[in-house]
């Protein structure tokens, strides 16, 4: 993770679009643009546009809607303290530029937050001013030449260069790259503390004292004397001797759920409330300090490893609790190891993180769901970053053997296909962006061609007016999803079977649309890109369906004692 935090000079917010754009949720590190200016730009632009957006829906000044939004904000992670220090050193700009109606774009540029290199075109979000542009921005900085702001360093302004801090930092940046809990005193890669890659992402540990003990293993001597696997099931039935371990799982197939994904698996999210100024309120920015320290992601809420109830009101379950419901012998045996801007090409750098031990552990369903970076990239030419068939075959192979090397017999890995991402620019184009809907002023359309022109889009190949590059793009997803079909039909590996399935995403929306839903609604709105919660727990249903039909040694047996393991131990010990 490419850190971007800047006390001085971003606000709470532009921090959240900062550490959204420098994880790369929808492309890895080769494709990233090497000039991070356009990461601050989006940033810059969002911010400013709901500062604005605030004073008019509140009838109010722009300072009054600058510290409007800081009240909003909660003290953790100095988020509050941040924006009163932001609005002490850019409010006074902030405010003459947009008094004298200059719109975001403008007062980025002028603040020198967006920058038009030599030779490169002007990326802007909101229409151009009726005034040429070169005239407006040299009105606008006319407006502010004698603010000592244009003069400040944001070079230097890093948060983590400072020396109390840099330890921290580095401790943070690793755990996040390498995809293993930030706070893990035993080293079994199993944590008590949810974020920072801690249970949100997979099974909470027990007992953190001692490395034997986490989610997974097969039971020491029927967990007797302790819970050596976290299900929470342990000790002996006094009515007969026999340990409830060995009573209720022996024989019924535990088994975990592995996911190795990108920001889609992560379940990538910025909620709308955090960028519309009519829906703002003391309770919009409660779970902020959660989702920055999961990278933006809510692995607790996404359709294979969530194990939280959805928040969206459809009673869909993950993958990972119905796996739960069938043998409750499986729980906390889950594993996200998903990041955000991950491929085939880029998997090898963090799935070490993958924890299972053939000897030690019970087998597991591993899915395999690299489903858009290896054709979204956010170049200005994105079809030569593309990731080939022959280098698909070679990376997924890669990732394969090192499976076999780790997995215990019996386990299943399924190899998911790419998805035909034109419906992105089919349903959306023409909708409002929620930054455009108080004024009917930005489209997706609009926020599509504005990433695009910064490089920082996460998938320039789809989010494109270019209907020929969209077709494209599709055509090497389907290429690629073929690659993984015949991989998982010519492969065989000895401790697993190997299984593919079509990323059918018409079929999600076809199910959608019986419930009387709209595509568009399947899609999260702030980025426009990533499949929504609703999408995902469809996913997971139809995932469960075909699996349940075509193949159902992959999902093990139903737990005839399920009902005893309830009434002894009642939750299990919750997650």
């Amino acid at each position: 993770m490419q850190s971007t935090w800047k006390i001085l000079t971003v606000a709470p917010l532009f921090l959240l679009l900062s550490l959204q754009s420098s994880a790369s949720p929808a492309y890895d590190d080769s494709s990233r643009p090497r000039d991070s200016n356009g990461h601050t730009c989006v940033g810059c632009v969002l911010v400013v546009s709901v500062i604005e957006q605030l004073a008019q829906v509140h009838n109010s000044t722009v300072q009054a809607s600058m510290e409007r939004l800081c009240s909003y904000l909660p003290e953790k992670l100095f988020l509050k303290t941040t924006c009163y220090l932001v609005i002490d050193k850019f409010g006074s700009d902030i405010i003459k530029l947009l008094s004298a109606d200059m719109n975001a774009d403008v007062v980025c540029h002028t603040l020198e937050f967006c920058k038009q290199n030599t030779g490169q075109p002007l990326c802007h979000l909101y229409p151009l001013p009726k005034e040429t542009w070169k005239f407006t921005l040299k009105k606008a900085r006319q407006i502010v030449k004698k603010s000592p702001i244009l003069k400040y360093s944001r070079s230097g302004s890093d948060i983590c260069s400072l020396p109390v801090l840099a330890k921290i930092c580095q401790k943070i940046k690793l755990a996040i790259e390498q995809s293993v809990p930030f706070k893990d005193v035993d080293s079994d890669k199993y944590s008590v503390f949810p974020t920072l890659r801690g249970y949100h992402w997979r099974g909470r540990d027990c007992n953190d004292s001692d490395e034997s003990v986490y989610p997974g293993r097969r039971p020491d001597n029927w967990d007797v004397h302790q819970d050596s696997n976290c299900n929470g099931i342990w000790g002996i039935d006094p009515k007969d001797g026999i340990p409830y371990e060995k009573k209720f799982c022996e024989g019924s197939q535990p088994r975990g759920i592995i996911l190795l994904g990108d920001s889609a698996g992560a379940h990538f999210h910025i909620s709308p409330e955090w960028i519309t100024a009519s829906q703002m309120s003391l309770n919009s920015f409660i779970n902020l300090p959660t989702a920055l320290t999961d990278e933006l992601d809510w692995p607790q809420l996404s359709g294979v490893t969530g194990f939280l109830d959805s928040t969206v009101g459809i009673k869909k379950k993950s993958i990972y609790l119905r796996l739960w419901k069938r043998n409750h012998c499986n729980h906390r045996d889950y594993q996200n190891i998903s990041r955000n801007g991950a491929s085939s090409r880029n998997l090898k750098k963090f799935i070490e993180s993958l924890s299972r031990n053939k000897m030690l552990d019970y087998p597991a369903i591993i899915i395999y769901a690299m489903i858009g970076n290896d054709v979204c990239n956010g170049k200005s030419d994105p079809v030569p970053a593309m990731t080939t068939p022959e280098k698909l075959y070679s990376n997924v192979m890669q990732t394969l053997k090192h499976l076999n090397s780790h997995l215990p017999d019996g386990s299943h890995v399924i190899l998911y296909g790419l998805p035909d991402g034109t419906f992105l620019w089919d349903n959306l184009h023409n909708r409002y962006h929620p930054l455009g809907r108080l004024n009917k002023d930005v489209t997706y359309a609009h926020v599509y061609s504005f990433l695009n022109c910064l490089q920082v889009s996460p998938c320039h190949g789809w989010m494109s007016s270019n209907k020929t590059l969209r077709t494209l793009t599709s055509e090497r997803a389907e290429q690629l999803s073929n690659t993984l079909k015949k991989i998982a039909t010519s492969e065989k590996f000895t401790n697993f079977d190997l299984f593919y399935m079509d990323f059918a995403f018409h079929e999600i929306i076809q199910e959608w649309q019986k419930r009387g839903g709209q595509p568009w609604q399947l899609i999260e709105p702030v980025d426009g890109f990533h499949p929504n919660e609703v999408a995902l727990l469809l996913f997971a249903d139809r995932f469960w369906e075909k699996v349940q039909l075509q193949w159902p040694e992959i999902l093990g047996k139903e737990n005839p004692f399920n009902p005893q393991i309830k009434q002894v131990f009642g939750d299990q010990g919750g997650h």
